[in-house]
């Protein structure tokens, strides 16, 4: 089974064209007809990743967040990025980043935040956007979106809720708004920096807004109107990795897949 195989399989599942203009997903570094001996799933690459693939025998790292964000003018010691490109090339670790695309395509982040949560009826809010491609001959219509929407089959109390969120995404502290005084049910998710989709949380009637980020101005206003949890941007989207190796297991059987055990958040609590 050849790198490349494993990146079609990737990119079918949550074709790049889905990535946002801001985004750099795909391909970062290295050859993709190697063939895999091993593939390493993250959120983030690092040094420390790099090592973690070459200890485990993995030429692959799969990655949600992308190595090569900004253009590099060089490849020298000058930052971290810069030392882990150099790393991977030296080692002949191939590195492939899921971003954006990997959030907005059906069944991808936010899906998977959704059935950590146990809701139900699962599907896209706010603006929703179409792509096409013909793929083995067949079109494909794919509709994707920024956030999703779905509901408790049993209202919660907010202070309930918090206490799943920090139970399911093992977080020490959890922002919130004041508590709302009414049941929870409909449960808006945008996982990472995804405050931009608040207002379409309110606008489609959600109870409660999760996402990863949110500044402090962005808080006020909403008492009341809905119950807004902010968790950490990796805690949101640490369960990405679990959707990397379904994708990977059901497509390139045979392929080693390993759950990152190196922890890539440089937030601490204290």
């Amino acid at each position: 089974m050849k790198i490349l195989q494993v990146l079609s399989a990737l990119e079918r599942f949550a074709p790049l064209p889905l990535q946002e203009g801001f985004d750099n997903a795909g391909l970062q570094v290295g050859l993709t007809e190697a063939e895999v001996s091993g593939a390493l799933l993250c959120l983030d690459v690092t040094e420390a990743i790099v090592d973690e693939a070459i200890a485990k025998h993995c030429n692959l790292i799969v990655s949600h967040h992308p190595l090569i964000f900004h253009k590099l003018s060089r490849v020298s010691d000058d930052d971290y990025v810069q030392r882990t490109v150099w790393k991977a090339i030296k080692n002949d670790v191939c590195v492939v980043s899921m971003h954006t695309n990997m959030d907005n395509a059906p069944g991808g982040v936010n899906f998977r935040i959704a059935a950590k949560m146990g809701l139900t009826d699962v599907r896209f809010f706010g603006e929703t956007r179409h792509y096409e491609d013909v793929i083995d001959g067949e079109q494909r219509h794919v509709t994707y979106a920024s956030g999703v929407i779905g509901s408790f089959a049993d209202p919660v109390a907010a202070d309930d809720l918090v206490c799943l969120l920090r139970e399911r995404f093992e977080v020490e502290c959890v922002q919130c708004n004041q508590l709302l005084r009414r049941p929870i049910r409909k449960v808006a998710i945008c996982g990472g920096a995804g405050a931009f989709l608040l207002p379409d949380a309110i606008k489609v009637g959600a109870d409660a807004f999760i996402t990863g980020e949110m500044r402090y101005h962005e808080f006020f206003g909403h008492d009341q109107q809905l119950q807004i949890c902010v968790i950490g941007h990796y805690q949101s989207e640490q369960f990405t990795t679990e959707v990397f190796r379904l994708i990977i297991e059901q497509a390139c059987p045979g392929v080693s897949c390993h759950l990152a055990e190196t922890n890539t958040n440089p937030i601490i609590y204290l």
